[in-house]
């Protein structure tokens, strides 16, 4: 199927995406880049991929460059929100994306609340909780001064139906609808909307390339539209949720997954 043209929703919008040097986050900021945005690709060890993003923005039209931070330091975060300023000269959306590692792998031990142990959940925490923390303080003077911004954060529908138990994914991952809807309160009068988009299993990231056609199969036969959710059809929410088609969109938590899950 012919992947069809992206409109230019962002036109000199800036777009600053963590952990997108490869899967997700390197799709979302492909698309936002042809939407007409100018891209910081975030990276924290892969180098190599996150300049081989850029490179294909370029080579596509666009504008990007690599940023190598841990969203897990506030200063370095606040060093890469001022590199993205000094560089477009101005920062329009953020997009909190970068995920801690993880192996979704149903028989590991942090599936069973009896086996589990707290350094799981506080490694989840820190990295997904923490770290969209970490990032939006650092963004907001810029957005205040704007008074504008779009904050999109990225979280899973197994927080809706945990058909497998990742408990310490799943509760970091839930707890970014909390925050959601709190930065989205007190932010709306400064202009700034905050969201929430809720994937399913992705076809295809890392963390679903040992999926089997076979599960992919039985996810679209349950799923209202009958197909397994795609990484561009996701990436094309995330551009809707960034462009001011959704200007009037703000603290919702929202189910990007054809359907599977209705919360």
């Amino acid at each position: 199927m012919t992947q069809m043209a992206i409109p230019k929703l962002l036109i000199d919008k800036v777009v600053l995406v963590t952990g997108s040097s490869r899967g997700l986050g390197a799709q979302i900021a492909q698309q936002m880049a042809a939407a007409g945005a100018h891209v910081c690709v975030n990276y924290l060890n892969n180098e190599k991929a996150a300049e081989q993003v850029v490179t294909d923005i370029k080579a596509a039209g666009g504008q990007a460059f690599a940023y190598q931070a841990d969203v897990t330091e506030l200063e370095e975060v606040q060093a890469m929100a001022q590199a993205v300023i000094k560089h477009f000269g101005r920062l329009d959306v953020l997009v909190n994306n970068a995920l801690p590692h993880y192996q979704f792998d149903p028989s590991a031990d942090n599936t069973s609340i009896e086996t589990v142990e707290w350094s799981h959940f506080s490694q989840q925490i820190d990295g997904i909780v923490k770290g969209a923390v970490n990032t939006v303080q650092a963004v907001l003077p810029q957005m205040k001064a704007q008074q504008m911004g779009k904050i999109i954060n990225i979280s899973t529908n197994l927080i809706y139906n945990p058909v497998v138990t990742y408990y310490d994914y799943t509760t970091a991952k839930s707890a970014l609808v909390g925050l959601t809807r709190n930065l989205a309160s007190e932010l709306g009068p400064h202009g700034i909307r905050v969201n929430l988009l809720a994937g399913g299993l992705l076809k295809t990231t890392d963390a679903s390339r040992l999926t089997t056609e076979e599960v992919f199969d039985y996810i679209a036969t349950t799923t209202p539209l009958r197909q397994a959710t795609s990484v561009a059809d996701f990436a094309n929410s995330v551009l809707l949720m960034a462009s001011d088609l959704s200007a009037a969109i703000t603290g919702q938590s929202i189910a990007v997954d054809g359907g599977l899950t209705m919360p």
